[in-house]
C-alpha cells in the first residue's frame, strides 16, 4: 500500500524528516504517534503527495510519486484533517457536504445525481446521523462534524484512508463515539493511517504502530511489539505504566515522572 524509503526533508538548515523508512501492507491499519513537532503530519503530507521529500522514494498504491499523476492517486485516498473541515461551507446541508466526497469537491454548483444523495444519506444513517441529513453543517456539534467528515471520506470508496488527529478537540463522550465509528472500518476493504497524540485512541482496528521522534522513526511494527513502557518513555521522555484492555492500550503517568 505504502512504501517510504530513506525519506529526508530539509527546510534551510533544519532537517524535518531524517531517513524515514515505513512500509504499510494490504490489510494493515497503522497509528502514528509522537510529540508535537515530531514530523507526524509531515509524513501524512508525503503520503498524500502534497509534500515531496528532499531525498528518498515514496510509493503509494503502486505509484511512485514523481513518476505519476498524483491527482489520480489522490482519487483513491480518503483524507480527514481539521484544515479540510474548515474549508467546508457551514450553511450547506449535511447530506450535501458528504456527497461532495464523491467528486472531491468542496461545494456543488450543479444538480446532484439522486444516487449520490442516496449514498450520502445511507452513510450518515450508518453513523447514527440520519436525523441530521438536512441540517446545516454549522448547527452540528464538533463530534458530529468529525463523523460527517468520515462519511464524506468514504463516498468515493477509497483504498486508503488517512486521518490527521480526527479526535482533536472532542470531549470524552464525542471522542468515544468517533472512535467507535473508526473501529467499525474493520468491516470495509480499506487500509487506515491514523495520526494522534493519544495512545488510548488506538482502538482494536489498528494492527501496527509507528512512533516518531525528532523526525525519525523510533519504532515501527505490530502494535503490541512497538508499544512498550520503554518505547513510550523513549518517544515521550516520561515514565508510564501500560495496560492493554480488549486490544486497546491505556497508560498512566508514573508519579514523579
Amino acid at each position: 500500500m505504502i512504501k517510504m524509503e530513506h525519506i529526508t526533508l530539509r527546510r534551510g538548515q533544519d532537517r524535518i524528516l531524517d531517513d524515514v523508512n515505513l512500509e504499510v501492507n494490504t490489510g494493515e491499519h497503522w497509528a502514528i504517534l509522537g510529540r508535537n513537532g515530531s514530523g507526524k503530519t509531515t509524513i501524512l503530507e508525503m503520503m498524500t503527495g502534497y509534500l515531496f521529500p528532499t531525498t528518498g522514494r515514496v510509493e503509494v498504491l503502486g505509484n511512485v510519486f514523481g513518476e505519476c499523476d498524483v491527482r489520480e492517486v489522490r482519487k483513491e485516498i480518503g483524507y480527514i484533517s481539521q484544515s479540510l473541515l474548515e474549508k467546508l461551507a457551514l450553511k450547506d446541508p449535511v447530506w450535501e457536504v458528504v456527497a461532495t466526497g464523491a467528486y472531491a469537491f468542496l461545494r456543488f454548483y450543479q444538480e446532484i445525481p439522486e444516487e449520490v444523495k442516496e449514498k450520502a444519506v445511507s452513510l450518515l444513517q450508518e453513523m447514527n446521523l440520519g436525523g441530521l441529513v438536512d441540517h446545516p453543517l454549522g448547527t452540528l456539534s464538533q463530534g458530529e462534524r468529525k463523523k460527517v467528515m468520515l462519511a464524506r471520506s468514504l463516498m468515493a470508496e477509497p483504498k486508503l484512508l488517512i486521518m490527521d488527529e480526527p479526535c482533536a478537540g472532542l470531549d470524552l463522550y464525542e471522542r468515544e463515539k468517533m472512535l467507535l465509528e473508526i473501529d467499525r472500518l474493520r468491516r470495509r476493504d480499506i487500509s487506515v493511517i491514523y495520526v494522534t497524540h493519544h495512545i488510548e485512541e488506538i482502538v482494536p482496528l489498528f494492527t501496527h504502530v509507528a512512533l516518531i521522534r525528532d523526525g525519525k522513526v523510533a519504532a515501527a511494527g505490530p502494535k503490541k511489539e512497538v508499544l512498550t513502557k520503554e518505547t513510550i518513555m523513549h518517544t515521550y521522555e516520561i515514565p508510564v505504566e501500560l495496560q492493554w484492555d480488549d486490544e486497546r492500550p491505556w497508560i498512566r503517568v508514573c508519579a514523579g515522572g
